[in-house]
This record gives C-alpha cells, sequence and structure tokens, in this order.
C-alpha cells in the first residue's frame, strides 16, 4: 500500500484485484513522483524526464525506455510541450484548461487521453506508454507510445501449402488483427478486447461477425475467458485448457491455426476467433472432428482435385491409429486371415525375436516416438542427420541383431509416415496417445481387442461437444448439407448454406441468383 498525501485528504492505492478504493493522483508533481517511482521500485530502463510546459508549468514524463521509440518521445511530445506553438503563443493558457489545450491543440499524437486513477497511470507505463503528470493538476495524460520490436510476417511453419496465402500470424495481437480487418473490411467484423493475468495483464481478444455468429456462443467465450483468473498468460494454449468443454479428452475441442486466410474462411461459417497478444496462434471455436484433416487447400484447389487428396489424408489418419494393432492381432491371434506365402514370410522374419509380437511393436513405437521428438527439438542442422542414423542406422542394426523384424519395422514407418499426413499437430497427437491402448487390447484379445478400442474411441467422441455443438457433427446429428464437405468437398458452388449445427444467425453464404450452366443449385 502506497500513501499519498495531500492538503485536503489522504490518497491510497491497493493492488490487486478488486481492491477498493482506487487511488487518485495527487496535485503535487513531487508526491506523484515519489509514489510512482515507490511502486515501480529502482528500474534503470524507467525514464523520468523533468521539463517546463510552455516554459512555464513544471512537468514530467515517465516511461520505460525499452518500451517506446525515442525519437517519437522527443518529436512528438517533448518538442511540441517545451515550446509554445505559434497559435497558441497570443492565448491565455490558465491550468485549468491545460489538459484539453495539450491533448487537441499541442500533441502530434492521435492517442492521448487524460487519466485520473493512479493505479492506471502505472498500468500505463508497464504496458509502455508515457505518462505526463505537471504541477498542479490532478490528473496525467497517457500518450500511446509503445513500440515492441516484432518479426516481420512470414509463411506459417506449421500450416504449408501449395495453392493459398503465404501470410502467417507473429506474435504481436495488433498485427494479427489487422490480417483480419485486411480480409474483412465489413462492419459486422467486430473485435473484443480484455486483460487476462495478474502479472503480464495480456491483452486477449475474440472475434467474429455480427449478424453470422450465434450470439449464445459468442457469450459463452466472453464468460469462460472473463472466469480465468492467473498469474501469467504466455501462450493461447493456456487459455486453451482453461475453456475446453473436456480437459480429459485426448481430442482437442478447440483448433489452433497460424493462418489469417482459415481463421477468416471460419469466422465466415460462424465461428469465434481468439487471440492473445505474444502468440502467433489463434483459437477457434466451436469446432467439430472433421475439420482436423481438412486443410485450406482443399477449397483453393478443383473439388475433385481437394476431394481425393482428402480421401488420402482420410485413409492415413485410419491408417495410423489402428495399423500397428492390426498388425499385432494378425501375427499373434490370426494368422490365417494373411495370406499363406505372406504368412510364411513374416514368420521367417520373425524367427530369432524373443519377445511376442505386442511387446516387439510397442518397443519401435516407443523408439519411433523418443526419435520423433529428438528431431523437433534439435536444431535444423543436425535433426536432419538425426533422423537419418535413428531410421537406418539404429533399425537395420535392430534388425541384424535379432531384436525387431523386417516387417515390424516396415509396418512402424508406415504408420510413423501416416500419422504426418494429418494436417492438425493436436489431433495427430491425440492419435498418436490413443495406437498404444488399441495395441495392448489387440496384444490381449486379438481382432475383438481392436474393436472394443475402436468402438470405445467412438462412443468418446459421440459424447464430447465443443462450446454446445456435437463434436461428431454433421455425422451425428446428421445434416444433408454439412454432409456434402465430410468426406467428400462438393463444389462450392453446390454447398449454398452455413453448416447447420452452428446455429448462425445468417445461413445463406451463396447468393439465390447464383447459377451454373443455367441450373439453380440450391
Amino acid at each position: 500500500m502506497v500513501l499519498f498525501k495531500s492538503s485536503q485528504r489522504m490518497k491510497k492505492l491497493e493492488y490487486g484485484k478488486g481492491s477498493e478504493p482506487c487511488a487518485v493522483l495527487s496535485s503535487s508533481l513531487d508526491e506523484t513522483t515519489a509514489g510512482i517511482k515507490q511502486v515501480l521500485g529502482d528500474n534503470d530502463d524507467l525514464v523520468i524526464k523533468s521539463f517546463k510546459v510552455f516554459g512555464q508549468y513544471e512537468a514530467a514524463i515517465f516511461y520505460f525506455s525499452n518500451l517506446v521509440k525515442q525519437d517519437s518521445i522527443n518529436h512528438d511530445i517533448l518538442k511540441p510541450l517545451m515550446y509554445v506553438p505559434d497559435h497558441l503563443k497570443d492565448r491565455n493558457r490558465p491550468l485549468s484548461q491545460l489538459a484539453e489545450l495539450i491533448t487537441k491543440e499541442t500533441l502530434y499524437h492521435s492517442q492521448a487521453q487524460p487519466e485520473q486513477s493512479m493505479e492506471k497511470v502505472i498500468e500505463f507505463i508497464l504496458c509502455g506508454e508515457t505518462v505526463l503528470i505537471i504541477d498542479g493538476m490532478e490528473e496525467a495524460i497517457h500518450i500511446g507510445t509503445r513500440n515492441v520490436e516484432k518479426r516481420s510476417i512470414s509463411q506459417p511453419e506449421t500450416e504449408q501449402v501449395i495453392l493459398g496465402p503465404r501470410e502467417g500470424f507473429i506474435e504481436n495481437i495488433q498485427t494479427n488483427l489487422a490480417l483480419l480487418r485486411y480480409r474483412l473490411p465489413t462492419p459486422d467484423f467486430q473485435v473484443k478486447t480484455m486483460k487476462i493475468g495478474r502479472l503480464t495483464q495480456s491483452t486477449a481478444a475474440y472475434c467474429y461477425l455480427k449478424g453470422i455468429a450465434d450470439e449464445n456462443v459468442v457469450q459463452e467465450v466472453e464468460r469462460r475467458l472473463s472466469e480465468i483468473e492467473i498469474d501469467a498468460i504466455m501462450d493461447v494454449g493456456y487459455l486453451e485448457q482453461f475453456i475446453e468443454d473436456n480437459p480429459f479428452s485426448p481430442f482437442p475441442q478447440i483448433q489452433s491455426t497460424e493462418r489469417p486466410d482459415k481463421t477468416v474462411a471460419n469466422l465466415a461459417e460462424g465461428r469465434v476467433a481468439i487471440f492473445v497478444d505474444g502468440s502467433p496462434f489463434a483459437l477457434l471455436v466451436p469446432v467439430v472432428f472433421n475439420q482436423f484433416y481438412q486443410t485450406t487447400e482443399d477449397y483453393s484447389s478443383r473439388f475433385m482435385m481437394g476431394s481425393f487428396v482428402r480421401m488420402a489424408r482420410m485413409l492415413a489418419l485410419v491408417f495410423s491409429l489402428i495399423f500397428p494393432a492390426l498388425y499385432v492381432s494378425f501375427i499373434s491371434f490370426n494368422p490365417e486371415l494373411l495370406p499363406t506365402e505372406f504368412a510364411i514370410a513374416v514368420a521367417g522374419g520373425r524367427a530369432g525375436v524373443p519377445y511376442p509380437a505386442v511387446v516387439e511393436v510397442l518397443i519401435i513405437e516407443v523408439a519411433m516416438e523418443v526419435l520423433r521428438e529428438a528431431t523437433v527439438r534439435l536444431p535444423k542442422q543436425v535433426g536432419g542427420a538425426l533422423s537419418i542414423v535413428g531410421v537406418l542406422v539404429v533399425g537395420q542394426a535392430a534388425v541384424e541383431a535379432g531384436l525387431a523384424s523386417p516387417i515390424t519395422v516396415v509396418a512402424i514407418a508406415l504408420t510413423t509416415i501416416g500419422s504426418f499426413a494429418t494436417p492438425a499437430y493436436s489431433a495427430a497427437f491425440a492419435l498418436r496417445m490413443l495406437r498404444f491402448p488399441i495395441m495392448i487390447l489387440a496384444g490381449i484379445f486379438g481382432l475383438y481387442g481392436v474393436v472394443i478400442g475402436i468402438i470405445f474411441i467412438f462412443n468418446h467422441m459421440l459424447s464430447l461437444k465443443s462450446f454446445g455443438v456435437p463434436y461428431m457433427a454433421p455425422v451425428s446429428p446428421e445434416n444433408y448439407q454439412g454432409m456434402k464437405d465430410v468426406v467428400f468437398r462438393a463444389p462450392l458452388w453446390l454447398m449454398p448454406r452455413r453448416p447447420a449445427f452452428l446455429n448462425s444467425r445468417n445461413r445463406r453464404r451463396l447468393s439465390q441468383s447464383n447459377k451454373r450452366n443455367g441450373f439453380d443449385h440450391e
């Protein structure tokens, strides 16, 4: 608690959420300066510049040197304040009108507002703004001078495409919102911001299209975000863990993306996008499972090409989930289901392996997961070399030593390649985790165990919801219009309506007058 003395009353400052009452600035410049120093401590990057406004009034500006652009401080703030402008030389400049003269007629800055709360003044300084305090005035003027270095806009690293834009989000939230504004020049695009994190005071924003997004979903997003109380928010993934419906499910109920075009496409369908300052990813809600194997390239290309690639992607998804379990069940319980020549080749390859097939597959799978994690964490210069050494040298040595059979190494390698075809990392990771219990069930019960595992997974997915939307929609509950964009991607002119499960207030996205080859494709 910091005390600010005034000739009329004692002014108190308290920190923490819900503290009462809020401190009011003292009219004494010396007392206010001492109070700010006491709160902010002895920081070498805290700059306090004393000068006289118009050569008449004692004043000081406060800012952190590493959060502002010094040239802007000198030319846009100090220069116009220290010298009387020509249009004010012959005018009376009383102290009671000084704040209005400075904000409206003097400063070369669009963001300059008065503030009486000491708590807000401290917050502005910590966020990178410059605060002007004049002796005799019980209000400060905060000026938006924040200037934090940021990386340039580049191609997304985690969502590569052949056809489509090459822009990706960066860590600066203002730049990310600007990328959306650039693609959505409409007054229906709404952005709401709030502060989350007692220490970091991170700026969070949720965006939606008014008249398209379901108002109940928008209100639910706002409610869940406003109830988060934590010291620090370092990434948008922190928010995901607080607002998802079922945190104990391996399947993600919120989709993350670093592509502006993908975000705009989801906003146009009626979803809500969530951002956090400092994170290059956006969260999209609500989501359904089929979103995780779709890419923006599916819609940028012709529908036949997009449908073919999507089917290949889905085949790889199923392949990566159940292929090791099917291999274990066929080898251990049902070899009669294999062609005779193939069964003989597999048996010959496994001759000399000292443990059952399920143990062998589990060992190779764990080794592949360790190798994958090591490849990701190592620098790019040596990551490729490690993968080659791990796959060729170690794999070949394990086969020659009799620790693994060649067919097992091939099966696990194909499974790993199939998992890379899933475009969403979070969904691919869920499948990687679920492979292990299905393999164990296959090692105990054979094909029955595989079927049991798949049934449990589907039952769990059918029970999930994302902000009130069934996870398996539009398959369950069934919707004809939505089924046009699940396995196959129908032509855009055959999908005139937005997904029904999003409860959009404006269902139609294609004009009724739109025709193709002389036929109205309603």
